[in-house]
C-alpha cells in the first residue's frame, strides 16, 4: 500500500537539503539576510543560475518582510502614543471645565448679590403702595416664586427664556408648581418638601432628558432665590441610622398658593420682570391698565 505522505514533508526535506548543500542550520531562529547574501555571493557558480536567482529573490524578500515589521511596530507605537495624548488632553479639557464653572458661579453670586441690595431698596419703598392697587379680593404676592407662579406661563416663559436668557429661573418657576406630582407632603399635612433627588425627577420630566448636575445646582440654588420666605432650605433626617437629606420646604397654604392663577387675566409682567431676579424681592404688583 503506498505510503501517505503530507505535501509539506516534500518542502521540508526540499529545504533540508538545500541547507546542508549551503552548509547552514535550517533550525535557526532568526535570518541574517546579510548572511545569507554573502554565502550566496560565495558560492558564485557552484550553483545553477536558477538556485542563484531563487535565494537573491529570497534574500530580497526577507529584507521586505523585516523592514514592514519594523514600520508595524512604529505605527503601533505612534497610536499608542496618540491615544495616550488624547486620554491626557480629555482630562485636561475636564478640569478646565469645571474651574470654568467654578469661576462662573462665582461671579453669578458676586453680582447677583449685588443686584439684590439694589433691587431690595426700590421694592421696599413701594411694594404697600402698589399692593394696595390690586382688584379686591386678590392677595399680593410673598415672594417672587408666588407672582411668577401665579401669572400666565406664556408670559413667564417670554421674560425669563425670550428676554434675558434666564431659563434656570423659568425651570424653577415650573417645577415649584409641579409639587403635587414631584414633592413629598408631610404626614400631617402641613406643607410639603422636596430633595435634590425629588429636583432631578422633576427636571427630567420638565427638559425630557437627565439634567447636568449644574442644572440642578442652579435650579434649587434659583428656588431659594424667588422663594424668599415661602421656602425653607434645611435638613432632614429620619432615624439615626439614616444621613441628613437637603430640602427645600413649604407649608401648606404657600404651596397651594403656587397653584392659585390670581394673576391671570392681569398684565402685571410688562414692568415688573426686572424686580425679581433675586430672592428677597417681591415683585412690584399693579393692577392693568384698562
Amino acid at each position: 500500500m503506498p505510503r501517505q505522505t503530507n505535501p509539506n514533508d516534500d518542502d521540508n526535506e526540499t529545504d533540508k537539503a538545500l541547507a546542508d548543500h549551503l552548509d547552514m542550520d535550517i533550525e535557526q531562529a532568526e535570518t541574517d539576510t546579510d548572511e545569507l547574501q554573502s554565502i550566496i555571493n560565495d558560492l558564485d557558480g557552484d550553483v545553477s543560475p536558477l538556485v542563484s536567482s531563487v535565494l537573491e529573490t529570497l534574500v530580497a524578500t526577507i529584507d521586505d518582510l523585516h523592514e514592514r515589521v519594523t514600520q508595524l511596530e512604529a505605527d503601533v507605537e505612534q497610536t499608542h502614543e496618540v491615544a495616550t495624548t488624547a486620554v491626557g488632553d480629555a482630562a485636561t479639557n475636564d478640569q478646565r471645565l469645571d474651574d470654568l464653572e467654578a469661576q462662573q458661579e462665582t461671579t453669578r453670586d458676586v453680582a447677583k448679590s449685588a443686584i439684590a441690595k439694589a433691587q431690595q431698596l426700590e421694592a421696599d419703598t413701594d411694594q404697600q403702595e402698589d399692593a394696595e392697587q390690586l382688584p379686591e379680593g386678590i392677595e399680593p404676592s410673598s415672594s417672587p416664586l408666588d407672582f411668577f407662579a401665579n401669572c400666565r406661563q406664556s408670559k413667564v416663559k417670554t421674560v425669563f427664556v425670550e428676554r434675558s436668557n434666564r431659563q434656570n429661573t423659568y425651570r424653577a418657576i415650573s417645577i415649584a408648581k409641579r409639587w403635587p406630582e414631584f414633592a413629598t407632603t408631610r404626614t400631617d399635612g402641613s406643607g410639603v418638601f422636596m430633595t435634590k433627588a425629588d429636583l432631578q425627577t422633576a427636571l427630567t420630566a420638565e427638559l425630557g432628558k437627565e439634567p447636568h448636575r449644574q442644572t440642578i445646582k442652579r435650579v434649587w440654588e434659583t428656588l431659594v432665590d424667588i422663594g424668599g420666605d415661602d421656602i425653607v432650605e434645611k435638613t432632614r433626617q429620619v432615624g439615626r441610622a439614616q444621613t441628613q437629606t437637603e430640602i427645600l420646604a413649604m407649608d401648606m397654604a404657600t404651596a397651594e398658593g403656587l397653584l392659585e392663577k390670581r394673576y391671570i387675566g392681569l398684565d402685571l409682567l410688562e414692568n415688573s420682570d426686572h424686580k425679581a431676579a433675586t430672592g428677597g424681592v417681591t415683585p412690584v404688583v399693579v393692577e392693568s391698565s384698562p
